[in-house]
């Protein structure tokens, strides 16, 4: 197989109302099975896809944040999520379902800077 490529995944979406946030977590989970180095970041409306106790049944739509949950099965651990994002929304790292690595504007801009190729949803 060849080079291993540094992927960032940023999710950007609220998890339901378009097919945007599904989209990328499936593209990289895709990614992972192909060993790929993947990180997952979440910004902006992209931290309602990691609040705890999510049913997108009441609505038609499956759970998002039931997928979420495999991401550490596919090699992608602790992704990271803005704490700026967090904090404009009143929300903390308690108000989510998986475990995540709080990261500053800075942190995000290094991320971002640091590898190869960016989806940004």
């Amino acid at each position: 197989m060849g080079e291993r490529k540094k992927l960032l995944f940023i999710s950007r979406s609220p998890p339901y109302g378009s097919d945007r946030a599904r989209s990328l977590l499936d593209m990289s989970l895709a990614a992972a099975v192909f060993e790929q180095d993947i990180e997952m970041l979440f910004l902006d409306d992209g931290v309602y896809q990691l609040l705890r106790g999510q049913d997108g049944g009441a609505i038609g739509a499956k759970t998002l944040g039931n997928a979420l949950e495999a991401l550490e099965w596919y090699g992608i651990e602790r992704p990271g999520v803005s704490t700026a994002a967090l904090a404009k929304r009143g929300l903390g790292t308690e108000d989510l379902a998986i475990a995540v690595e709080p990261l500053s504007p800075a942190d995000v801009r290094q991320r971002v800077t640091d590898a190869q190729v960016v989806f940004n949803l």
